[in-house]
């Protein structure tokens, strides 16, 4: 073990610590130097301390919500990213707050600057803690035990983040516990692939016995096993697992959440609807809307809104097939409709008709959908939610995750169903709109 492994949190937490100290500080200049003195009640010493310290909250906030404290987990452009996104949000937010004490809009080019030069500290204090930390935290030498499903995408996966992980070997479960045991004791960690539970369950105890860490590919009954309810009626615990879907005050909140939301959306929104739908006519005098049948709740049908994105009659030869990501089909403004995935915006009407949820698994084709079942018979699991917009397969996904991965993480959001995860969930949506690795379509 890495000798200073026990101390990672405690960097980490130093890193975060240092980070929101030096951004809170760009701000409190600005603060102090610029809109407290011009504000209509201008603050003094407590006054000026708490909005700075407000500040700081807010970019907590946002910071834990997209991802700015995660230094050592995400990639670098990502984690930057997230720390830049912040304190974007973060200032809006501050901007909205000073206009309101100053009786009317103000200024907002100060908040600007401060943006500009929090990023600049961002940059500099973040490249350099990467290379303190990459120096005191190499890649882990990874020993992957290969189960039943294909682990091809898992090992691609890793392989990306070469300056977290190297698997070193990969070995099948079926070569026995003894010279599993014999490999296990060669690395720093072991990747536990989707094998029979028997098994698994010998390995990841030798695991625990000999200290070592193990990463778990989670099987479908185990993400149904986490989310169960704990009783404790006997002297033997008892898991409690239910086929409920939401509850019926959930599912009240959850669609006034939904009209509220898109009725917002429908007015803020207004602009793009009319320019992308300028620029569709005059790519080739097409049609601006594309309906299609998707599913939702219970595998009822309803036809799909979105800004059409690739040329007429894109499948009338080659039926239901998934865009790739060079796919000649698409249009030119189809490419940044798509990378933005401001060609979904049209469900928003969707939402407000009722057969889509803000936040939800997102709807797939009946035809693609018995094609996928044939292999994955629990793929219809996701219809227990109406479909969304936006959803947890969709924020902690990408667009080219396999079918079995997305109904993991579509899974998760039923079985942990609360409003403040939906806020969550629409609060990230943003982050992941800009990503190339989350719009990417699928291999060639």
């Amino acid at each position: 073990m890495n000798n200073f492994e026990q101390y990672k949190r405690l960097i980490k937490v130093g890193f975060s610590v240092v980070l929101i100290a030096l951004l809170t500080g760009v701000y409190g200049m600005i603060w102090t130097g610029w809109y407290n003195k011009i504000i209509w009640a201008p603050f003094f010493r407590r006054g000026n301390w708490m909005m700075i310290f407000i500040y700081g909250l807010l970019l907590v906030f946002f910071m834990q919500t997209y991802g700015g404290f995660k230094v050592g987990q995400l990639k670098k452009g990502n984690l930057i990213y997230s720390q830049i996104l912040s304190v974007i949000f973060a200032n809006i937010v501050t901007y909205f707050q000073i206009s309101v004490q100053h009786k009317h809009f103000i200024t907002p080019l100060p908040l600007v600057l401060d943006v500009v030069v929090g990023a600049v500290v961002i940059l500099v204090w973040t490249l350099l803690f990467q290379w303190f930390y990459n120096s005191m935290f190499p890649p882990r030498r990874m020993l992957l035990i290969s189960g039943e499903h294909s682990d091809y995408h898992l090992v691609e996966k890793m392989n990306a983040r070469e300056d977290k992980y190297m698997i070193s070997e990969i070995i099948s479960y079926r070569v026995g516990m003894e010279r599993l045991k014999q490999e296990i004791a060669k690395y720093d960690g072991i990747i536990v692939g989707d094998m029979p539970s028997h098994e698994r369950n010998l390995i990841i105890k030798y695991c625990f016995s000999q200290r070592i860490r193990t990463y778990s590919v989670p099987k479908i009954s185990d993400i149904l096993l986490r989310s169960s309810v704990e009783l404790n009626l006997f002297d033997s615990p008892l898991l409690l697992s239910r086929n409920t879907g939401l509850q019926i005050e959930q599912e009240f909140c959850k669609r006034a959440m939904d009209i509220v939301g898109s009725l917002i959306a429908v007015i803020l929104t207004a602009p793009f609807f009319l320019i992308i739908a300028i620029s569709i006519k005059l790519t080739d005098g097409g049609p601006v809307i594309y309906k299609q049948t998707r599913l939702t709740k219970d595998g009822k049908t309803f036809e799909i809104f979105k800004f059409r994105t690739m040329i007429q009659d894109a499948e009338k030869y080659s039926g239901a097939v998934l865009a790739s990501e060079h796919d000649p089909r698409i249009l030119p403004v189809g490419r940044l409709l798509r990378a933005t995935r401001l060609d979904e915006l049209p469900q928003i009407y969707n939402i407000l008709r009722g057969e889509m949820s803000i936040v939800g698994p997102r709807p797939e084709r009946p035809e693609l959908a018995e094609e996928i079942e044939k292999e994955i018979p629990e793929f219809s699991y996701r219809l227990k939610v109406k479909a969304g917009l936006t959803g947890y397969a969709q924020v902690y996904g990408k667009y080219n995750t396999t079918s079995y991965d997305k109904l993991k993480l579509d899974l998760t959001y039923i079985r942990n169903y609360s409003l403040f995860l939906d806020l969550k969930l629409i609060i990230m949506t943003p982050k992941i709109m800009f990503m190339k690795e989350a719009t990417e379509g699928v291999k060639e």
